[in-house]
């Protein structure tokens, strides 16, 4: 079992602690349980919170002790430091080895403990200023969703904590885990760290612009040889258009977006098939298991057999 602390202080966002709480806190019908979720306070107690109501936290920094993960949903005032005891418990549970998380302005409290010192971090893009002035050794990001280390974690705006933390839930337990979990909460599996924090808001007349039908076109595709030409001709607009249009719609460009669903396709086959590497880049359109091999490790830092060793016997 996973276990996950969230550290609040007040005035904690509700919406923030609650991505992490929905991602890892919930019991789904059909899944295995594989995370702990707890919430914990430097002072224990009635915690404020900025819903207006008071939230009953009855754990303190010890918890922080027993985590695997430790979440940090937020950190208001941002320009607050951390008290000497918050900053030791963060660190002690770096140094013995728990992933540490922050979830948008609790990327200050991460810098004040000196994890972020050296690294690319991100934060909302309306803090980001704030942030690279106070923490000079920060390597600060304003434009990406989430970036993460393996150890620490940075997200942008509170949206993008759940990206955050579906991305970790695909990092501990797999594709298609993470697509369970995704479904339930009717909500796409996975989002690329590296996609814009926002997007210019489409005009009236881009509503009929939509790229639902193409993406679902492509999804049924997948083995076949989709350029940008071929995706642009479907859609009927230029390439120009469509890459404006992705940007404006999916944070990212349409050979990214394409490549991602690959490499999502044959996630799920690894962990659901003992078919071939060159069946499997054959069939999610990869051509080979060369370039499958080359593709995996160049996005998610890994092998095919790799991460087949890990999530094929995931116990159920």
């Amino acid at each position: 079992m996973h276990r996950v602390a969230a550290l609040v202080r007040p005035p904690q966002s509700t919406f923030e602690l609650g991505c992490a709480a929905q991602v890892f806190g919930i019991e789904r019908a059909g899944l295995p349980v594989r995370y702990a979720f707890g919430v914990c306070a430097e002072r224990p107690g009635p915690v404020a919170t900025l819903a207006g109501f008071d939230m009953l936290v009855t754990d303190g920094l010890d918890a922080l002790d027993g985590a695997d993960t430790v979440v940090v949903p937020g950190w208001l005032p941002a320009g607050t430091p951390p008290s000497p005891a918050v900053v030791q418990a963060l660190r002690r549970a770096h140094s013995r080895g728990a992933r540490v998380v922050s979830i948008c302005s609790g990327a200050f409290a991460l810098a004040h403990a000196g994890l972020l010192d050296g690294r690319r971090a991100t934060t909302h893009w309306a803090l980001a200023d704030e942030f690279a002035t106070r923490f000079p050794h920060v390597q600060v990001d304003p434009d990406v969703l989430y970036v993460d280390h393996g150890d620490v974690a940075t997200s942008a705006g509170a949206g993008a904590g759940i990206d955050l933390c579906m991305h970790l839930i695909r990092a501990d337990q797999g594709a298609r885990y993470a697509a369970h979990v995704a479904r339930t909460m009717v909500m796409p599996p996975h989002r690329e760290g590296g996609q814009l924090q926002y997007s210019a808001p489409p005009r009236p007349a881009q509503i009929d612009g939509t790229l639902a039908p193409l993406t679902d076109w492509i999804a049924e595709r997948l083995r076949e040889p989709v350029t940008i030409e071929t995706m642009a001709a479907q859609a009927g607009v230029s390439t120009r258009t469509l890459a404006r249009r992705f940007a404006e719609q999916l944070g990212t460009s349409p050979g990214q977006w394409l490549l991602t669903q690959r490499i999502t396709a044959a996630q799920d086959l690894l962990e659901s098939t003992d078919l071939p590497l060159d069946a499997i880049a054959r069939r999610v359109g990869l051509s080979s298991a060369t370039n499958l091999r080359r593709r995996f490790l160049n996005t998610l830092g890994t092998t095919p057999g790799a991460y087949r060793r890990t999530f094929r016997a995931k116990p159920q």
